[in-house]
This record gives structure tokens, C-alpha cells and sequence, in this order.
């Protein structure tokens, strides 16, 4: 049985010009000529007039044990509800030789669609079906021996457009129904197997056409007629010229009135042969370019796939390298900021009374600077805080909050007043000593923050007292 379009193009071509077909072309891989339809119109177009597979089922009968002929009735379907026939199945070597009569099968043409013939298939317990030849009722009888290369299968009689198909369609006009054998012939199975549906464009008729043409002409030549126009519909010009081209000689030399009738018979049933073989080149040539295509798609996701990863890897490096340059960057600002810091609180350490705490730098200004119920810096006070403020204009970047903090003595109200009032004072201080106004603030707190205690006078001097808490401006 000649391969069908499950094999590559490639498979299908070595084993074409195996069986004596020198002429068919290799695999197509040129572009089409100027003028041509574009590949994926074509591949379009075809992909909608492609046959289908279905699933079918047909009865099995095993032969193994019989030692004589064994009879099987076979029985008209929905389509052909009145045929009937009869074979005789006869076990030779490892296979089986059957002799069919058939009778009351109507014209295949009647049966519609693209019908002109009859094929009696051998079906395999596997699926397989094998062309055991055409069944040529005259008068609704027929009579068809065949060599089967099995001994169990099925038997089954499909109504085709041509003798020469390599699968079974999907009408189907007899079928196995019984056994008449020897003792202990065993009783009939199923198995499915695989049936071609043409669609309404894989018939490839213009409108008023009927397949074959002329009903009157000659069976062969209409059966030509068929497989040249159904080899067409398949893509045969595009994706298997040269075959095709010979396909179209025969038919044309068959319709030619020159020659014998048996000459031009002769050459429609090549054209049928050579036109199944060209239409079998083309649909496994577009199966190979929806192959190849898939395989560049896939081919694409995958590339594009790979360049997203590659992005995205690029991308997650930069981001790390940012990610460490910024680290580096922030370890060496704190790093630098820390030898500030270390380097301003001991100058202003060597001045005032300075601690580093969480809030920042804290510069102390407590004793005698203020007189009792006063807020005007005294002289010595004056004096610490005009060198204070030479150390901090010498740093940039620096904010300091002058708080101001009383003892108990006196009222809660009064307390806050004053301090706020003392913490103003020394910052219009620093401020006319070159301290930037927008870098110093002032708040007062009164007596709600004691450092000492207020039940001894040491405790109160220590508790009034102004604080300058210095810290350093966060880079953006």
C-alpha cells in the first residue's frame, strides 16, 4: 500500500520513485515563480479543502484455524440498504484468498458527493486498510478476487472517486455481517480504523459541475477526470508539479479521440494512478511546510524566549551592579559622615560638654549663662557660644535645634516661657555670629526634662540650661 500523508514529503518522494517514478521532483523548497499564489494564501486555501480522518469500524474474522473455505455474509449499510454479498475466504500460506460476488449495489454516482466507484478494503485487527481493487457493478453485480496478506481481518466496500485511493472513505456501502465456517470458527470482533472525509472543498467543483463530467463517457476516463481534479483541489500544481503535469498528459491523451479505446483506457487509469500518487506528494508537502512552519514559530518563541531571559538577566545584573555601586556609595558617605561626626563633636567637645546620643550631637550649655528669671546670655556665655558657632560655620550641612529646659522654681506657664525665650536668645546668638538662619531652630521645653534633681541648688543650676542638638543633613 502506497504511503500516505502521516510521512514526511522527503519519505514519501524516496518511496514513490522506488516503485519505477523517476519523474517525480524532489522536495519543493524554491519560492514560487513571479505570478504565483503566496505560500500562506496556498497553504490557506489548501488547509480548508484538506481531507479529514475519521474513525470507523468494521467487523474482524480470523481464518487461522480453518482448513477449508469459510463464507462471510456482508450487508449493505445506510447508504446501500439493499446490497448484499457473499465471500468466499480461503486460507493460502499466511494469508487468505477471497472471492466476492456482490449484487443489487447500486451506481456509486447516485450515492453522491464525488462517488464513481467501488473498493473493497482488508482491514487489519490493527487499523490498517488495504486496496484489495475496484468493484465494477454492471446491473448492481459485481465479482472481485483478491489476495489478502493476513488471515485475520475485516472486509469493507467504500464508495470512492477513483479506484486508486490509499484509504477508505468515509462511505461506506458493505460491511461484514457473518460467518458460515467450519466448526469452531471463532465469532466476528471489531476494529477501528481510519476513514477520509472530503469536505465540500476538497472536491474542487466549479458550480453545475458533476464529478467525472459526462455520465455517458467511458467509467476510466470520468474516474481520471476525478483524481486529476481532486489532486488539483489538494494543491498538486503548487507542491507537486511535475507528477501532476504528467497526470494532466494522460488525461489529456485519454480524452483524445486518436488511439483505441483500450489505449486511451489504458491512460486514464495511469492518469488515475499517477494523479493519487501527485496528490499524496502534495498534501504530505504542505503537511511538511505546517511542520516546518510550526518549527520556525516554536524556533521564534523560543529565540524571542531566550532574548527576554538574556534582557531580563542583563537588566538583573545592571540592578545588582546599581544595587553595589549604591551600597558602596552609602558605605562611603557613612563612612565619611562618621569622620565628621567624630570630628565635630570633639571640636565642639572642647568647648562645651558634648555627648553623641540617637538624636544626634548634643552640646550642653549648662551653669550660670543666663541670670535668674532672665534670658540674656551672660559674657561667659556669650563668649562659648561665639566659638561654638565658629566650629559650626566651618561645617556645611548641619541643622541644630536650640532647646531651652528651666528647673521647677516658679510656675509650669512661666518655666516654658522662659526657656523658650532663652532658647530663642541663643539662637539670634549664633545666628549673628554666621550661623545660616533656615540651618537653626529653637524650641522650649520648660521644666519637663530634668537632668539632675531640683531639691538641691547643684541639681537646678545643672537643670537651666540651653542644649544644642547638632545633626547632619541626610543626602538625597
Amino acid at each position: 500500500m502506497r504511503p500516505t500523508i502521516l510521512l514526511p514529503l522527503t519519505a514519501a518522494l524516496a518511496v514513490l520513485q522506488a516503485q519505477g517514478r523517476p519523474d517525480l521532483p524532489p522536495p519543493p523548497t524554491a519560492p514560487p515563480a513571479a505570478g504565483a499564489e503566496a505560500p500562506d494564501a496556498a497553504r490557506g486555501r489548501d488547509a480548508e479543502a484538506a481531507p479529514t480522518l475519521v474513525k470507523g469500524t468494521a467487523r474482524i474474522l480470523d481464518v487461522t484455524q480453518a482448513h477449508a473455505k469459510v463464507r462471510a455474509a456482508l450487508r449493505g449499510t445506510d447508504h446501500a440498504p439493499r446490497a448484499q454479498a457473499d465471500a468466499w475466504i480461503r486460507p493460502k500460506g499466511d494469508g487468505a484468498r477471497v472471492l466476492a460476488r456482490i449484487r443489487d449495489l447500486p451506481p456509486a454516482r447516485d450515492l453522491g458527493g464525488d462517488a464513481l466507484t467501488y473498493v473493497l478494503w482488508s482491514i487489519s485487527p490493527a487499523g490498517k486498510a488495504t486496496n484489495l481493487g475496484e468493484v465494477a457493478p454492471r446491473h448492481g453485480r459485481a465479482r472481485i478476487e483478491a489476495d489478502v496478506e493476513a488471515q485475520v481481518f475485516g472486509l469493507v466496500v467504500t464508495a470512492e472517486p477513483y479506484f486508486a485511493v490509499a484509504r477508505p472513505g468515509d462511505m461506506a456501502v458493505l460491511t461484514l455481517a457473518g460467518v458460515d465456517g467450519p466448526k469452531g470458527t471463532p465469532e466476528l470482533a471489531e476494529a477501528a480504523f481510519e476513514q477520509v472525509h472530503r469536505p465540500a472543498q476538497a472536491l474542487g467543483l466549479a458550480e453545475g459541475e458533476v464529478p467525472g463530467g459526462d455520465p455517458k463517457a467511458p467509467l476510466d476516463l470520468q474516474q481520471a477526470r476525478n483524481a486529476v481534479r481532486i489532486a488539483r483541489a489538494a494543491g498538486a500544481p503548487t507542491h507537486a508539479g511535475t507528477p501532476f503535469g504528467r497526470a494532466e498528459a494522460l488525461l489529456a491523451q485519454a480524452e483524445a479521440p486518436k488511439g483505441s479505446a483500450r489505449e486511451r483506457a489504458l491512460a486514464a487509469r495511469e492518469a488515475v494512478r499517477i494523479a493519487e500518487d501527485a496528490r499524496d506528494v502534495a498534501c504530505q508537502g504542505q503537511e511538511a511546510l505546517r511542520v516546518a512552519e510550526a518549527k520556525r514559530e516554536a524556533e521564534a518563541r523560543v529565540e524571542a524566549a531566550r532574548l527576554e531571559a538574556a534582557r531580563a538577566a542583563e537588566s538583573d545584573a545592571k540592578a545588582r551592579m546599581q544595587a553595589s555601586q549604591a551600597q558602596a556609595e552609602a558605605s562611603q558617605a557613612q563612612a565619611e559622615a562618621d569622620q565628621l561626626r567624630g570630628r565635630l563633636r570633639e571640636q565642639l567637645n572642647s568647648v562645651l560638654q558634648t555627648r553623641e546620643t540617637a538624636k544626634g550631637l548634643i552640646v550642653n550649655m549648662s551653669g550660670v549663662l543666663f541670670k535668674t528669671g532672665k534670658a540674656e546670655l551672660t559674657p561667659a556665655a556669650r563668649e562659648k557660644l561665639a566659638k561654638i558657632a565658629g566650629i559650626l560655620t566651618a561645617h556645611r550641612g548641619l541643622r541644630i535645634e536650640a532647646e531651652g529646659h528651666t528647673d521647677s522654681t516658679g510656675t509650669e506657664a512661666f518655666n516654658r516661657v522662659l526657656s523658650e525665650k532663652r532658647a530663642e536668645a541663643t539662637r539670634a546668638f549664633l545666628v549673628s555670629q554666621g550661623v545660616r538662619p533656615e540651618a537653626i531652630t529653637s524650641r522650649g521645653y520648660g521644666e519637663a526634662s530634668p537632668i539632675a534633681t531640683n531639691d538641691t541648688p547643684q541639681g537646678r543650676q545643672e537643670n537651666r540650661r540651653v542644649e544644642l542638638v547638632v545633626t547632619m543633613e541626610k543626602r538625597p
